[in-house]
């Protein structure tokens, strides 16, 4: 027999499937991995430390640029830690918003991480498929934001404003006739909520959609099927939480175990894998999108039925609206105070958390009274997942290195704070 000589490869950051800025490196023995050392420091933020210089409002858009296909649960993180801090509570139709908001989040999250997935292990059309939808929804954040990104919409206290009485709407273009525009202008010609009320009744059909091009495709179950598992108990040990824990069989959501926003209001389920592998870790994101699509279609319900305030009456906290800025000196002063020295808040710790469509994505704030954190911490879901790299490949070859690097779906905004 052959003696193989163990040798050092670089795998990242420029490979297709490294995500842009992560930086394996590999000991391998032939085609199979020994070790892997995962490099992270290409696309250092510095968002705990800018954070800590500016009042607390300027920092809200920097959350929205740590995961940047999950940004609103980032912001829901970090404004419930100002919440908490200031001990105020949103009114109830801004609970119901952001539960919804969150929702459509985690749908946007998990349609990039499964055509990217899909993409990497070699299945092109999934990724058509799923940018379909996608656009649909990031229409939905154009429409509440103005950004179709980086949104800046929860606010503490609320949100910035209700939701639109209109959609975007496409434009006419010499590519296409009339019947085709008003055929996909149909869905968009009342409110958000009638938008994506229609969205919850086709999209269940959708995913059946990207089940019939992968879940029981040869080639997709020969790529994940047994690639990488990790047993619930070492799961738990590792830090894992989102997808990767539930994907090892164990039901742990803080939608479910410590409530918060309307999360308490509405049914769903936690989908729970049973062997911990990437097929599993699969299976469980597939299901998360049609139960996101359930609980959204239970807030549209709510918000079509109670209307509200959107964020609580506190001159010191929320601005005032520009009709009372515009006519009123007092409001006028509130205005330039929020957006110029922002509040101080009382001096204390707070660590908040919301279920992030990877994971736990916590903030710790320590505030000395000021109006800027003393401190800031994110506790962010794929650090803790990329830590267990090594771990996971050992054992397995260089082709599956790709697969796992998918099925841990690593954004690395939060990863390299």
């Amino acid at each position: 027999m052959a003696e193989f000589q163990s040798y050092t490869l670089n795998f990242g950051p420029q490979h297709p499937a490294a995500h842009g800025v992560l930086r394996l490196v590999l000991e391998m023995e032939g085609e199979t991995v020994r070790r892997a050392d995962p490099h992270i420091g290409l696309l250092h933020r510095a968002t705990e430390k800018l954070a800590e210089s500016k009042p607390y409002n300027q920092s809200i858009g920097y959350m929205d640029r740590l995961d940047y296909v999950s940004m609103m649960c980032n912001e829901h993180g970090y404004v419930r830690a100002i919440e908490k801090l200031l001990g105020i509570e949103p009114p109830l139709r801004a609970q119901y918003i952001r539960t919804m908001m969150d929702e459509v989040t985690r749908i946007l999250n998990h349609l990039m991480w499964l055509g990217g997935h899909g993409l990497d292990v070699g299945a092109m059309t999934a990724f058509l498929y799923t940018f379909r939808e996608r656009e649909d929804l990031m229409d939905v954040y154009e429409a509440v934001s103005g950004a179709r990104m980086h949104a800046t919409y929860y606010r503490p206290g609320g949100v910035h404003r209700d939701l639109p009485d209109q959609m975007p709407k496409y434009e006419p273009s010499a590519y296409r006739s009339d019947k085709e525009l008003r055929e996909m202008n149909r869905a968009r010609e009342g409110s958000v909520l009638d938008f994506l009320d229609d969205f919850c009744e086709r999209f269940p059909a959708c995913v059946d959609e990207y089940e019939t091009l992968l879940t029981d495709n040869r080639i997709w179950k020969q790529r994940l099927v047994d690639i990488c598992p990790v047993p619930a108990e070492r799961a738990v040990e590792l830090g894992f939480t989102g997808p990767l824990l539930r994907g090892s069989g164990v039901a742990w959501d803080l939608r479910k175990k410590q409530p918060y926003a309307a999360y308490d209001r509405v049914d769903f389920d936690i989908p729970v894998g049973v062997n911990g592998d990437s097929y599993d870790r699969y299976l469980v994101r597939v299901e998360e999108m049609r139960q996101s699509a359930r609980i959204i279609k239970q807030c549209v319900d709510w918000l079509r039925e109670n209307p509200g305030p959107v964020r609580i009456d506190d001159p010191k906290v929320t601005p005032p609206t520009r009709e009372e800025m515009k006519d009123d000196m007092e409001s006028l002063i509130h205005h330039f105070k929020l957006f110029t020295e922002g509040y101080c808040t009382p001096p204390g710790e707070v660590y908040a958390a919301v279920e992030a469509p990877k994971g736990e994505f916590g903030v710790y704030l320590i505030s000395d009274g000021a109006n800027k954190p003393y401190r800031l911490k994110v506790r962010p879901p794929c650090y803790y997942h990329l830590a267990a790299t090594d771990e996971m490949i050992r054992g397995y070859m260089l082709a599956d290195v790709v697969t796992l690097i998918g099925s841990l779906d690593v954004v690395f905004g939060e990863v390299d704070r």
